[in-house]
This record gives structure tokens, C-alpha cells and sequence, in this order.
């Protein structure tokens, strides 16, 4: 099948189909040359697109998802050439920006603050907020730059300095588990039990084009989902089907939900 073609039929829309040509284009350089080469971040949405992607390649090894530390949500995807095992040691700079008046900044300011300085976000990894400092994961070729310039979130003084990952405040992600029966495994009736609502609002959301299931856009309320989907709500936060169980007498399914608060 032509590129083209492949582009086409795995892309959900122009914008996407844009980033896989990028991905495509990384993944022939360094099967061509053999040598390392990474993406910018990725959003969980493109990292899920990219592994559609790979799979119609039908890439199995030679890639890895790395954003700096386990569980990141935001990750570059890693090609490999068949000598390394493990992503480049710098390929993700972690800094860390400390300030004196603790609770005093937001995700949304140290954002806003990098990308004032001409930063695109795909050059931006996790932002870790903790009381009186964050954070970030930066991709290497920016690293510098913000070292010497970063100094300040609005009119907030920032001291930033390079951090070891090992040194990285990684916050607890507060949860609740939802144990319930379903009828079936379909995305409305999952999506009920993880927010607590009706199976009809649950319908509702999802045709009205509100939900994605691992990062992806569905708009069909019967779709079966299956242990580890990850359901996602805009405007309502996530959660994850944890653990599909056994079946009661009447046939309903025992289920558990993550919802992360």
C-alpha cells in the first residue's frame, strides 16, 4: 500500500494525518541509517494515533514511548536502531523551578510562561506543580535556552535549575474505584458506572461527540470495550476499566472503574 494511501485510511482528520507523516518520516530514517531518532512530545491522543500507525507498518520492536519518567502522560515516541536498547539518556531534560510564595502558581501559568518565551508545546513534556516548586520535562533541544532566559511565571521569580529524573516530585494522582453490574460491556453502560450517571446521559455524551476511548474519538454507545480502555469525557475528566469479573446469576457483569478525580 503507498503512503499515501496508508496515511488516508489510518488518520482521523488532516491535522493527524500530518503528524503520522512526521512519525513515518522518523521511523524510514531510522530504519535507513540506523541510528537513534525520537518525536516531540506526544499527547496520549497522537501517542495512540502513532501506535495505529506502526501497527499498519506492522512495526513490532525497535520503538518505545518515553516521557521521562513511568506514567508520564505526555511522551516522545523512540525509534531505535537494532544496537540500543533504551532511549538516549538526554533526549529528555528535567529542570526544576522553585519560587517563594508556596501554592502560589498553576500548571496553566508555567505553561503560559514557556510558551511566552517561544516554546511550541510539542517541546514541552509533564509539568509537575508541587507547593513551592515544578517540575518539567523538556525535550534536550531547549533545555539551554531555558536555563539561561526562564525567570519568572507572570510576575512570579523562578530560580530553575537541571534535576536528575531520579529527583523528579511526581504527585500522587488521586483516585476512586467504582464497583459495579453491567448488562454488557458497551462504553455507555461503563461510562455510567465511572460517572455516576444515567446510561441515557451516558448515550448522550458519547453521540454528541464528547468521548474518546484510549485517546480516540467514538461516537458509538454500543462499542465493547474490554479490561484497561481508558475512557475519556472533555469536560469531565477520565477513567479507566480496571478489571473486568465474573458474571452474576441473571448474566450482569461485575466491573471495576478508576475515576480519577
Amino acid at each position: 500500500m503507498e503512503k499515501r494511501e496508508l496515511l488516508d485510511r489510518v488518520a482521523q482528520d488532516e491535522q493527524e494525518r500530518l503528524l503520522l507523516g512526521r512519525v513515518w518520516d522518523k521511523y524510514e530514517q531510522c530504519r535507513r541509517r540506523n541510528i537513534p531518532v525520537c518525536t516531540d512530545f506526544l499527547s496520549p491522543q497522537e501517542q495512540s494515533a502513532a501506535e495505529r500507525l506502526l501497527h499498519a507498518l506492522g512495526a513490532q520492536d525497535g520503538y518505545i514511548l518515553w516521557g521521562g519518567y513511568e506514567g508520564a502522560e505526555r511522551r516522545q515516541l523512540h525509534f531505535l536502531p537494532d544496537w540500543q536498547a533504551e532511549p538516549e539518556a538526554d533526549a529528555i531534560r528535567c529542570l526544576r523551578c522553585t519560587f517563594y510564595e508556596a501554592g502560589k502558581l498553576t500548571h496553566r501559568d508555567f505553561l503560559g510562561s514557556l510558551m511566552g518565551l517561544g516554546l511550541t508545546r510539542e517541546k514541552i513534556g509533564d509539568i509537575l506543580v508541587s507547593e513551592q516548586s515544578a517540575d518539567v520535562l523538556v525535550s534536550r533541544s531547549v533545555a539551554e535556552h531555558l536555563l539561561r532566559e526562564w525567570d519568572a511565571a507572570g510576575r512570579t521569580a523562578l530560580r530553575v535549575a537541571e534535576i536528575d529524573p531520579a529527583a523528579l516530585n511526581v504527585p500522587v494522582q488521586q483516585t476512586k474505584l467504582l464497583r459495579d453490574t453491567v448488562s454488557s460491556l458497551r462504553l455507555d453502560s461503563v461510562l455510567s458506572v465511572g460517572f455516576s450517571t444515567s446510561r441515557g446521559r451516558a448515550s448522550e455524551a458519547v453521540e454528541s461527540g464528547r468521548v474518546q476511548v484510549n485517546w480516540a474519538d467514538c461516537q458509538k454507545p454500543d462499542r465493547l470495550l474490554h479490561q484497561g480502555d481508558v475512557i475519556t469525557v472533555r469536560g469531565a475528566g477520565k477513567c479507566r476499566l480496571t478489571e473486568v469479573g465474573g458474571v452474576t446469576k441473571k448474566g450482569r457483569v461485575f466491573i471495576t472503574v478508576e475515576r480519577y478525580l
